[in-house]
């Protein structure tokens, strides 16, 4: 462990916050399990390494492999830990349980076998999320709605008793919960001892919510965030003309730190102010991309944020070649 790793871990035991910082293949452009817009698998862990990052999520189910022994080894061979697996779920429609159940196990437990320690669900999006076309209505009913938060809390429920895993409910951009308005609703009509808040910050501002805010309003449902910005020029275009979800990442909706908001020092300050414990995972949609796009990004991406003066902040260092070798 890293002095400053050390450190971290004495501050989050007086109860001063430990943010452990990771990457996901999100901010590699992946966004589906097999597609030839995206890098091989084998690169992302290699490139996530080398730019320092400690701890990745697995992305979409499949992409990395799913057999537990190898993905061990793949990842043991780069220093490479797992936070988190993720599923989307679409409990708001009739008869829905057993489908997104019989995805949530194979996830929670393979990355239970990862030693994992949480899950990430997404609700489904009323928009198709490579082609953009409607899927349904972009509004729940009351029985819907009621239908989606007591089958997200049987879910959390769910993965806690069966896999000794938390979820952590991912608000959306192009879904039924993606306005500050819906999350709150959301954390209101939901069990706290279930269903932590995943904490997406572009997700969150794409909308033009206050992430400061719930996290003031919120602390005891922050279990897990995913750091990203977004670009408020291009988020009031795509408001203004109701550019779909892909079509807005294409258009760079989605920046990387400082240039865009919310500003990172301040979340990452009330969060160890407040003594929360959490992995903060950066990601930065980028789907579809050339191969050579990410890494720069995310090398300069773990400098910004190393740089940032949080205390708490654990964080890799990156890696050159012979140390990766080694």
């Amino acid at each position: 462990m890293s002095a400053q790793s050390e450190t971290a871990s004495a501050q989050a035991a007086q109860g001063a916050g430990r943010i452990r910082v990771g990457s996901a293949p999100d901010s590699w452009g992946v966004w589906f399990p097999d597609d030839p817009e995206q890098v091989p698998w084998e690169r992302f862990l290699d490139e996530v390494s080398a730019c320092g990052y400690e701890w990745i999520e697995l992305g979409p189910y499949g992409y990395l492999p799913t057999d537990p022994a190898r993905l061990a080894d793949e990842l043991g061979s780069r220093g490479l830990k797992v936070s988190a697996g993720t599923v989307f779920e679409h409990l708001h429609r009739p008869n829905s349980w057993d489908a997104v159940w019989n995805q949530v196990k194979d996830v929670a437990a393979l990355t239970k076998a990862m030693g994992g320690t949480h899950v990430v669900v997404i609700p489904d999006t009323f928009r198709d999320q490579k082609t953009g076309a409607d899927v349904e209505s972009r509004n729940l009913t009351p029985e819907a709605w009621k239908q989606m938060t007591d089958g997200v809390d049987r879910l959390g429920r769910a993965v806690q008793e069966e896999y000794g895993l938390s979820i952590a409910f991912h608000p959306h951009a192009e879904s039924h919960v993606g306005y500050q308005k819906d999350i709150e609703r959301f954390l209101a009509d939901t069990d706290p001892a279930y269903v932590p808040l995943c904490l997406d910050t572009a997700h969150v501002s794409y909308y033009r919510g206050d992430n400061l805010d719930l996290i003031r309003r919120y602390p005891e449902r922050i279990g897990y965030l995913h750091l990203k910005q977004v670009d408020p020029a291009v988020i009031d275009e795509v408001l203004e003309k109701d550019i779909t979800w892909p079509d807005a990442v294409k258009m760079g909706a989605m920046v990387e730190p400082p240039t865009g908001v919310p500003d990172y020092p301040p979340l990452l300050e009330a969060i160890e102010q407040l003594g929360l414990d959490v992995f903060a995972i950066v990601e930065h949609d980028l789907y579809p991309c050339a191969p050579d796009v990410p890494r720069p990004i995310a090398e300069r991406t773990h400098r910004y944020i190393a740089g940032c003066g949080i205390r708490s902040l654990e964080i890799g260092r990156p890696r050159t070649a012979p140390e990766q070798q080694a």
